[in-house]
């Protein structure tokens, strides 16, 4: 699904490196153009995968900015078409293909090696051509003020071919992942910072080692978040710049599925806990058990609006992110290029007034979290679970 549906799964990346000086979005949509995608329908390739603009997927040209540029927004989308073949499909055709090759080369008994590959190719092209592709398509909206850039998948491999596709069409830009350490820094206050720094794990600036040193961030965010849901009003204040008003309250619970998981001798043991929770027993006891909650559906209201998400605590991915729908009032006057901006730029205001109430709720974590008396609360909490 992507960014102009109700419910998308989201990832986020800081884009890095030295950008024109000046026109930015011209050297942009030059770069976007250069990669364009371009149909292999007519033809035997497997696949084909690049730009296409966010709301024609057959559109790859970028003549203009405004294909792409919505204000400070450059919004398109990665598209990737493939044929597939099941081996149910290819293996008799293949057969046959030897059994014609031996039939007119008789003084073989075998089809040679090499010979083999050059048939299952031929095989395979002659496939490809009666077979439509299959497309995909992923959008990707890059604030320029923050230099934040938001991709709507959340598939490892479909993650990968996108940031290698970026970094081919934008030669001297990189992205970086948001990962937990990362979003932590931007959301908590200069004074936390000495003590963030102390309780990273990791001694490398990779990503991935980021990732994997500090899974107590996700693991005591949702902890922590699991304690508040069962023993306060859950009630918070927005702390962090974006759409919504500073000191503007609003509730964030845990509910409905919790995916709890704990390593041992014979590999990783896992929990799933689903439908509407009461006092949480089945999640308290795979606690008690020695697991920890690694995933769970968060909501965040906010008056009469609410966000629902799936939130990935080892690396902060959002999975089924609904925000409230987008309402637009249409008449037969409105100009429908006028009603797609404003549907896009509602969409995109909803988006991140979520995402703002997700960073506030994580800095009044890191408050607690960072705190010299953490080792003590985090015994009352889980004192308190047990006992509940």
């Amino acid at each position: 699904m992507g960014i102009l549906n109700n419910t998308v799964s989201i990832c986020q990346f800081q884009v890095q490196g030295p950008q024109p000086a000046t026109d930015l979005a011209t050297w942009v949509g030059a770069c976007l153009a250069r990669d364009g995608f371009r149909s292999i329908e007519q033809t035997s390739e497997e696949l084909a995968t690049g730009w296409v603009q966010l709301d024609d997927y057959q559109a790859s040209d970028f003549t203009g900015t405004h294909s792409f540029q919505h204000d400070h927004y450059f919004a398109f989308a990665l598209r990737r078409d493939q044929r597939k073949l099941p081996a149910a499909l290819l293996k008799p055709y293949f057969r046959q293909a030897e059994e014609q090759w031996l039939a007119a080369n008789p003084q073989f008994k075998r089809v040679p090696k090499q010979q083999r590959e050059s048939l299952r190719d031929a095989v395979r092209g002659s496939l490809f051509a009666r077979t439509l592709p299959v497309p995909a398509v992923y959008d990707v909206v890059w604030d320029t003020r923050c230099n934040l850039l938001t991709f709507c998948s959340l598939g490892s491999k479909t993650v990968d071919l996108f940031v290698d596709q970026f970094k081919k069409s934008f030669e001297s830009l990189r992205l970086v992942a948001l990962h937990p350490m990362a979003r932590a820094g931007q959301v908590i206050d200069d004074t936390l910072r000495p003590a963030l720094a102390a309780a990273n794990g990791s001694a490398s600036e990779a990503v991935l080692e980021q990732i994997e040193a500090n899974q107590w961030l996700g693991r005591d965010f949702l902890l922590w978040l699991m304690h508040e849901t069962m023993d306060s009003a859950a009630e918070y204040a927005v702390n962090q710049p974006g759409p919504a008003l500073a000191g503007d309250g609003f509730v964030a619970y845990l509910n409905d599925r919790l995916l709890l998981a704990a390593s041992s001798e014979t590999g990783v043991q896992k929990v799933s806990v689903t439908g509407p929770q009461d006092h949480f027993n089945e999640v308290r006891s795979a606690l008690q058990g020695g697991k920890e909650i690694y995933e769970a559906v968060l909501y965040l209201e906010k008056q009469e609006q609410q966000w629902k998400m799936t939130l990935k605590g080892g690396v902060f991915h959002f999975a089924s992110f609904r925000a409230p729908a987008v309402t637009l009032e249409k008449d037969d006057i409105t100009d429908p290029e006028l009603e797609r901006q404003a549907v896009f730029f509602e969409r995109m205001y909803l988006v991140e007034e979520g995402l703002q109430l997700f960073d506030s709720l994580l800095a009044a974590f890191l408050r607690e979290r960072l705190d010299t008396g953490w080792a003590s609360r985090e015994q009352a909490i889980r004192s308190y679970l047990a006992a509940a």
